[in-house]
């Protein structure tokens, strides 16, 4: 009885500021009467600090259990200041504690769930094959649903399938209902039959259903015969497989559609406007929860969301999409990003340089980058009747230094690096956050070398990229190699030496990887490297490719031992991406609790009142001078200002009251080692410098 009276009482006080004003006058008059026991002072801190908590948490627990569970881990503490017990976020006073949400009843599923391994559709034939399979499902329940739908595609993707439909804007409930269908058809275990056909009897069947968009499929189609997918005698597609033998193969509940989406027929922005329905589809229940909950942690994370919480970046309207404005903060993170790229580039021997925006369009000629990649460029401006064009690429600029004079094989190997700003069109349906701008820095380098070079310099770069991206968190990589295709420049015997040296210097390195034949560029072989992140999702970042196309266009040499002009190889190497990007990730991977030495404000300094202001100022002052990041705030009650730095996610926080003051102390609380305790200002100085330093938690 009295677990759910606190429960009650507690839900009063959240809901209701009124009874929450009564509470804290009768709280605290209550403490001073001789009939309330040193055990009852001791439950109405608790209660008072819990209904306090969920004021300040960013959700409220409905269930009896958690807030039990929340109550326990609170102890009576009969000073001025009481903390949580072993609790990582938190910092408490005798009128509130700012904590984390208590723990659902559910959280010990959420940890089992986040083990269940999730195949993917090249692990998993079966997965891939049912994914295909829910597609087509989809489709013929559409279509029962809404018979004036017209189907164009609908392929497996990464998590699960689309299907585009040209028909009206559909809802959630639409959804719902097109869920029960697709159901439906799954537990009638209809066969899913395999046909071969001719050209013409594929147009016959396509004409009598009126499916204006599959005709356009045919007429894209080579080969021969035509397949021809059947679900039973009641529905069927143009497709080349495969499927599950019957819809009674898909786990209807490891099954469920996501979301609607606008997409343009064959990604023409000027032809139909099509629905996209989003699914996703596994083999197990399990996967589908585990899955699930992969995709809320993947929203907490989002970039977008906590870039606008703790006012890092955005994206005006004003200016324009794609477009990204780096804040205060988000700009402290980025100088820091830039100051170690420029650090480790020069400890590596490169030369750092600084090239223009824009160019004369002959230049883009040369490149071949207006006859290749025109769609991506922005149009030309005529400036005193020449025509100039903003970069879509740095590597023309950084070929005119190399040719600013004559190079000798003594000079090389040659390593210039540049953090160059591009700019590069892109649909404004395509946009997305800093994963996907319009105008964005590539951490550039390029090495003009000789033949017998090219391993050393790509194990140089491999060194370079680890010691980099290990740096800033990441230490686990996907690897590959990307031959030859078909359609290539330069002459078999330098892509077979060029290949071998990219193989060699991987083996030498130790890293595995997978050799991806045929998909090299066609101006040379290249790796690429994914980075892995804290939920296990790969971001492709840094890439190395050796280029036959561009000395030979922009005809480069250097004089070899002979006085024979030669031509150099030249190599493209990318580390980060772009800084938007890696920014990005850097903010999902930390879900915006960025470590000690990285994080944009590393201390905000408190005052218990306004009377300790003119010390905490002093503090700022001198943690400033000593190089840490810090702020002071005041102006609010200090629950208000805990709370708000936990938000916030400062890593440290530096409370201040009278003692602190008469001591020349801070009393300190961190986000990630709990209580550090009262310490004297130049020691809590010392301990940051350190802490940054060794890039490791205080």
């Amino acid at each position: 009885c009295k677990q759910n009276a606190n429960v009650f009482l507690i839900s009063l006080l959240h809901f209701n500021p009124h009874i929450k004003r009564n509470f804290h006058h009768r709280f605290f008059r209550n403490l001073k009467t001789p009939c309330v026991n040193s055990h009852s002072r001791g439950a109405l801190f608790t209660l008072m600090a819990s209904s306090h908590s969920l004021l300040f948490s960013s959700s409220f627990v409905s269930k009896p259990s958690s807030f039990t569970s929340s109550l326990k881990r609170f102890v009576y503490v009969p000073t001025r200041r009481f903390w949580p017990k072993q609790q990582r976020h938190g910092f408490s006073t005798v009128f509130a504690v700012a904590t984390e949400p208590a723990i659902s009843s559910t959280g010990p599923k959420k940890t089992e769930l986040a083990k269940v391994p999730l195949p993917s559709n090249e692990s998993s034939d079966k997965l891939l094959k049912i994914r295909h399979t829910c597609a087509h499902v989809m489709a013929m329940a559409v279509q029962k649903l809404f018979p004036d739908a017209k189907v164009t595609i609908g392929p497996w993707i990464d998590n699960g399938f689309y299907y585009d439909f040209d028909m009206e804007p559909l809802t959630d409930k639409d959804l719902k209902r097109i869920k029960k269908e697709m159901d439906r058809i799954i537990s009638r275990n209809l066969p899913l039959l395999r046909e071969e056909v001719s050209r013409e009897e594929a147009q016959k069947r396509i004409l009598a259903i009126n499916e204006p968009y599959k005709m356009e499929i045919l007429e894209g189609i080579k080969e021969e015969p035509i397949t021809v997918y059947h679900i039973g005698n009641e529905w069927w597609d143009l497709c080349a497989g495969p499927h599950v033998e019957t819809t009674g193969k898909i786990n209807k509940k490891a099954v469920e559609l996501e979301s609607v989406a606008g997409a343009y027929w064959r990604g023409d922005e000027k032809r139909q406007m099509l629905q996209r329905i989003y699914g996703t589809a596994w083999e197990s229940e399990e996967q589908l929860k585990a899955y699930l909950h992969f995709k809320e942690e993947a929203k907490r994370r989002d970039h977008r969301r906590i870039g606008q919480d703790l006012d890092l970046f955005s994206i005006q309207d004003e200016a324009g999409g794609g477009l990204v404005f780096w804040h205060p903060k988000g700009a402290i993170v980025r100088n820091i990003i830039e100051e170690s790229w420029k650090k480790m580039h020069v400890e590596h021997g490169y030369d750092l340089i600084y090239t223009p925006h824009v160019a004369k369009a002959d230049l883009w000629k040369i490149s071949g980058h207006l006859d290749f990649y025109r769609e991506n460029m922005y149009d030309q401006m005529e400036i005193e009747d020449e025509l100039y064009q903003l970069r879509p690429m740095n590597c023309p600029y950084h070929i005119l230094l190399y040719q600013r004079k004559r190079q000798s094989y003594r000079d090389l190997p040659i390593r210039v690096a540049e953090l160059g700003t591009v700019y590069r069109y892109e649909l404004s349906g395509s946009l997305h956050g800093l994963f996907r701008v319009r105008g964005f820095t590539q951490d550039d380098a390029h090495i003009f070398c000789l033949e017998d070079q090219i391993k050393d310099e790509i194990r140089g770069v491999l060194d370079l990229t680890e010691e980099i991206l290990s740096r800033f968190g990441f230490d686990k990589y996907e690897v590959n190699l990307s031959t030859r295709p078909e359609k290539s420049v330069g002459g078999d015997d330098i892509w077979k030496k060029a290949t071998c040296a990219l193989r060699d210097a991987l083996d030498d390195k130790g890293w595995s990887y997978e050799v991806d034949e045929g998909g090299g560029a066609f101006y040379g072989p290249k790796i690429d490297l994914k980075i892995e992140d804290a939920l296990g999702r790969k971001w492709q970042c840094s890439t190395i490719q050796v280029d036959f196309n561009l000395p030979q266009r922009f005809d480069i040499t250097y004089v070899d031992t002979n006085s024979d002009k030669k031509r150099p190889i030249m190599i493209h190497r990318a580390v980060l991406g772009s800084l938007e990007r890696f920014f990005g990730v850097l903010i999902e991977h930390y879900a915006g609790d960025f470590p000690l030495w990285l994080s944009p404000v590393q201390v905000r300094v408190l005052p218990v009142t306004d009377n300790q202001l003119e010390f905490c100022k002093e503090v700022s002052k001198k943690l400033r001078a000593c190089g840490v990041r810090a702020e002071l705030c005041h102006g609010e009650r200090l629950p208000k200002l805990i709370r708000n730095a936990e938000t916030q996610k400062i890593p440290l926080m530096a409370v201040v009251g009278p003692k602190e003051v008469e001591t020349g102390t801070v009393t300190v609380r961190s986000r990630f080692g709990g209580e550090l305790g009262t310490i004297p200002v130049d020691d809590f100085i010392n301990k940051i410098n350190i802490a940054v330093e060794t890039r490791t938690a205080l």
